[in-house]
């Protein structure tokens, strides 16, 4: 994409009405614009690592075996009023009445809609497990949305639901997402804690919360630094194996992690050794509970058992942020230029940028390393513009693109080009064949 053709209005200064550091930075990137509090418009730039998120949490999801279905965001509020969760909600839900006097609701979650789906389709224990989920804007209205997509009213969610027989089966989904949602953190370039956690207005009995370390998250976390160094993409990892899944989630609920909500000291003290103590701050990005037969008794989700009974069927929620998790990964990624993108998740992999529009053979060799660039694979955002040589390269870091490759008569001259990588500062002058080399090796 040449920078010249790409829709990316950027800002100078910070915005006053920006209080944090990820709402600062995708304002002033061009990422997003408000539209009203807490609701907000995705642009191209920040368009692009909202989906660059939201497929490698569906890739994830896939690999654990979901299924993926999408849900409409209207509700009726007649399954709601089933569940009895309608009245007891609040003012967060937004009801709606339509042309035909029909009560309606923009969902701010889905248990009571997929219940149903599955109620109407599921009569036999054979067909079980099964886990959906979907990826679908939810509304919340938040009494004083705040922080960006950090705390919005309007945001973009997946919602998973596993559907089992008994509290046994229901144990091994809990597990096979808790073990999918690490390895989707760790994908996104994220080091997520799970910590127990409260259940909240979705109820249930067994419940984690997802937490990644940010000098500005919004809690405390204290933990053992054994989380910070287990590599969870340095293992193969098969769903089938239920032993191979209660051995991770054993070993991560065996060590301590705790928000300031749940913290106590004394414990903290004698179970973990002084050198492997840390605290600080985090952010929550995802959620996983266990309901049982919360919604499927009043929705009547049943299912035939082997010995010919009927049975409620047990159920679990599992949630991530997918909007919430851009500004999450700035929050944790960031300098004082701008951001610094994980690779995974980049708006584009190389900013390519020339120092000298004038110069016929500087552009010539830009448009070679361009087309040598995509050809290679790698998706680049090519600054072709005649602008300060300081404004693009600001701009550059602002956007946070995880490589930048600089030409310049100067450079050109002894057949080169710079290579500068974003989150280290390291800078390279190589030729433009070993720099697709090692790009390649990336």
């Amino acid at each position: 994409m040449r920078r010249s053709a790409f829709f990316l209005p950027t800002l100078r200064e910070d915005p006053r009405e920006a209080e944090i550091v990820s709402h600062r930075l995708m304002l002033r990137a061009g990422m997003v614009r408000q539209a009203s509090a807490g609701i907000y418009s995705w642009l191209p730039l920040g368009f692009r690592v909202l989906k660059k998120i939201e497929g490698i949490v569906r890739e994830e999801q896939d690999r654990a075996g979901c299924q993926e279905v999408l849900m409409p965001t209207i509700q009726s509020a007649d399954l709601w009023l089933k569940s009895g969760r309608y009245n007891d909600y609040g003012p967060e839900m937004l009801r709606i009445r339509d042309r035909h006097e029909r009560d309606l609701l923009y969902g701010p979650t889905n248990e009571e809609l997929i219940t149903d789906i599955f109620g109407h389709a599921v009569k036999s224990y054979r067909e079980l497990p099964r886990m959906l989920y979907h990826i679908q804007w939810k509304f919340r209205d938040e009494v004083r949305p705040r922080f960006g997509v950090m705390r919005g009213r309007e945001f973009l969610m997946k919602d998973a639901y596993s559907f089992d027989l008994d509290y046994e089966g229901a144990r091994i989904s809990y597990e096979k997402m808790f073990v999918s949602y690490l390895r989707t953190f760790a994908r996104l370039g994220l080091k997520a804690i799970p910590m127990e956690a409260d259940t909240g207005p979705i109820g249930g009995n067994l419940s984690h919360e997802f937490i990644i370390l940010a000098e500005t998250g919004e809690s405390s976390v204290f933990c053992d630094r054994d989380f910070l160094e287990f590599d969870m993409l340095g293992r193969e990892i098969d769903y089938g194996d239920i032993s191979d899944l209660k051995k991770i989630v054993e070993y991560f609920t065996s060590l301590y992690a705790r928000t300031d909500e749940k913290h106590e000291a004394s414990a903290f003290s004698a179970s973990v050794p002084e050198a492997r103590r840390y605290e600080g701050r985090g952010i929550e990005v995802g959620h996983i509970f266990y309901f049982g037969t919360k919604y499927s008794e009043p929705l009547g989700a049943t299912v035939s058992t082997p010995a010919g009974d009927e049975v409620a069927v047990h159920m679990g929620s599992y949630g991530i942020g997918v909007s919430r998790l851009a500004g999450a990964i700035i929050e944790a990624s960031h300098d004082e230029a701008g951001i610094v993108w994980p690779d995974s998740v980049a708006p584009f992999d190389v900013g390519l940028i020339n120092l000298k529009p004038s110069d016929a053979a500087v552009s010539a060799a830009c448009e070679d390393a361009y087309g040598k660039l995509r050809a290679a694979g790698l998706d680049v955002l090519y600054d072709d513009r005649d602008e300060r040589a300081g404004a693009k390269f600001a701009e550059m870091d602002l956007i946070g693109l995880p490589w930048q490759v600089t030409i310049g008569p100067r450079s050109l001259a002894g057949g080169q080009v710079e290579l500068k990588r974003r989150a280290s500062g390291e800078r390279l002058e190589l030729s433009l064949d070993a720099l697709l080399a090692k790009l390649a090796d990336r």
